[in-house]
């Protein structure tokens, strides 16, 4: 909910703390930053120091840098107090799936909990723009901030009343430099990933993903040999992990990149206001919010992986059926939207879920921590990736449909982006407009097609290791000797991880 308040907020915190272009983009995107850098040390803290405790005090830190952003007087302080809302935030999933895999002992419960708990960030994000859109028409931009504080409020006298302690793991020691490399690591992938979509793939942005890459590998090489590691690298060497997790990725990114057409769609073709935009695009939140929910009464008949390659294919299904929308006429991206939202919900659900059940209880603070940093990593690979493909079918399209006639200045500002020609609305022809939208629409066809594309083989290798997992167990007694047996269970479920190979 604060993430999508923030959108609306900008044109009004801009008029009122005057900050430049740079500042701007670090208020709206330092928070991202921080949170996904954060999330992996976050974890680590919920299972050593117990999750409650970093859930209480995580709240009080987001309640009191909410204060600090609604009455920030300069761009600086803005931007820190956004920072610091950004380490806030970091504690809270992790600390929460932790107390929820306590609470919930039995797999039904459990289920339902984290389907409950992931439709949460869908409903936050749908009514954000509408309780921001109210409070903004009546008060000043600092009211967007304002709002959280009686949210963490509500979360810190219900929680000390009613929430159990889990037991945390004092005697390990935290893996400080470990934390260290992948917050690096973490924040420049992000940064290279938000610099590519904001300003081309230019010299910063590869140089921040190389550098990102590279922090990245000597933190996996780091991790082997840590004696009390962050992340657990055993989990990763399990085929249904691995496509657990890459469904949670792929879900965050379909997710993400659509939005991100449909907002630009929506106000800059369609000529809607920011807030009807944002209820135009309530179905998808509400889809989202209806597949998480349904995620565990499908878990109650069918296995994990089957559920997460139906789901997949549902959501590249959505992905096709928007590609097929014209210019006047969205019919066809509303529905396709929708099955998207189903789609992307249900495979959230059940690969977290998946991901949480098979981690050992005093793990899975850490093991939450993995799945929200990929559900971030996703977000931002979705717009980037997507957001750069649209781009570059854009300018093709428009360049080829441009009149000789136009001005030199008005072909780059057309060409540029979608939103540059609604800025030369008044100064240039109808049909360079029309030519713009026409163009525009072509590039939201090309991201869907390709989204499809993804959702389509991300299904198919979930159908792959279905079959390998349902193949007749070898005769463990003929197992040479010194050769360990696999740590999965494929006679039942495949993605369910034999817990006594976890430390």
């Amino acid at each position: 909910m604060d993430v999508s308040i923030l959108f609306l907020a900008v044109p009004s915190l801009t008029v009122s703390l005057t900050p430049t272009a740079g500042q701007l983009l670090w208020i709206s995107d330092i928070y991202g930053f921080v949170i996904a850098g954060s999330l992996l040390t976050m974890g680590a803290v919920s299972d050593r120091a117990g999750p409650r405790r970093l859930l209480m005090l995580g709240a009080t830190a987001f309640a009191a840098a909410s204060l600090l952003a609604a009455f920030a007087s300069t761009p600086e302080a803005l931007i820190t107090a956004r920072a610091i809302l950004g380490v806030a935030g970091a504690t809270l999933a992790p600390s929460s799936m932790a107390i929820l895999r306590s609470m919930f002992r039995q797999e039904r419960q459990r289920r339902q909990a984290v389907g409950v708990w992931m439709s949460c960030f869908a409903a936050g994000a749908a009514v954000g723009p509408l309780v921001g859109g109210a409070l903004l028409e009546h008060f000043w931009w600092g009211s967007a901030f304002l709002l959280n504080v009686p949210v963490m409020a509500v979360l810190l006298v219900g929680g000390a009343a009613v929430l159990p302690a889990p037991p945390a793991r004092r005697r390990a020691q935290l893996d400080l430099r470990g934390a260290v490399m992948s917050l690096v690591a973490i924040l420049l992938v992000t940064y290279a990933l938000k610099t590519a979509v904001s300003e081309g793939l230019d010299v910063v942005a590869v140089v921040s993903l190389a550098a990102g890459a590279a922090v990245g590998g000597a933190f996996i090489r780091q991790q082997k040999t840590a004696s009390h590691p962050l992340v657990d690298l055993s989990l990763f060497r399990t085929s249904g992990f691995a496509v657990c997790l890459v469904a949670i990725v792929l879900s965050a990114f379909v997710v993400a990149g659509l939005l991100f057409y449909m907002a630009q769609l929506l106000q800059l073709v369609a000529q809607r206001g920011p807030l009807e935009a944002g209820v135009w695009t309530l179905p998808v939140m509400v889809a989202t919010i209806a597949g998480s929910m349904s995620a565990p009464a499908l878990l109650e008949r069918l296995s994990p992986l089957p559920l997460l390659a139906g789901a997949l294919g549902l959501a590249g299904l959505g992905l096709a059926m928007a590609a097929m929308l014209r210019a006047d006429d969205f019919t066809s991206l509303i529905a396709g939207s929708t099955l998207v939202g189903l789609g992307a919900g249900a495979a959230g659900t059940i690969a977290t879920d998946s991901i949480i059940g098979a981690a050992p209880i005093e793990r899975a603070g850490a093991a939450s921590a993995v799945t929200e940093t990929g559900s971030e990593l996703g977000g931002a690979l979705g717009v980037a990736l997507l957001g750069s493909l649209g781009t570059a079918v854009y300018r093709a399209r428009v360049s080829d449909a441009l009149p000789a006639s136009l001005s030199a200045s008005s072909t780059a500002t057309v060409t540029d982006s979608r939103a540059g020609a609604a800025g030369l609305t008044a100064s240039v022809p109808e049909d360079v407009l029309r030519a713009a939208d026409a163009a525009f629409v072509d590039a939201l066809q090309a991201a869907s097609l390709s989204a499809s594309a993804l959702c389509a083989v991300a299904a198919t290798v979930a159908v792959v290791v279905i079959r390998r997992a349902s193949r007749p167990a070898p005769d463990r007694s003929r197992v040479p000797p010194g050769r360990a047996p696999r740590a999965i269970s494929s006679q039942h479920d495949p993605t369910e991880i034999d817990q006594r190979s976890q430390p």
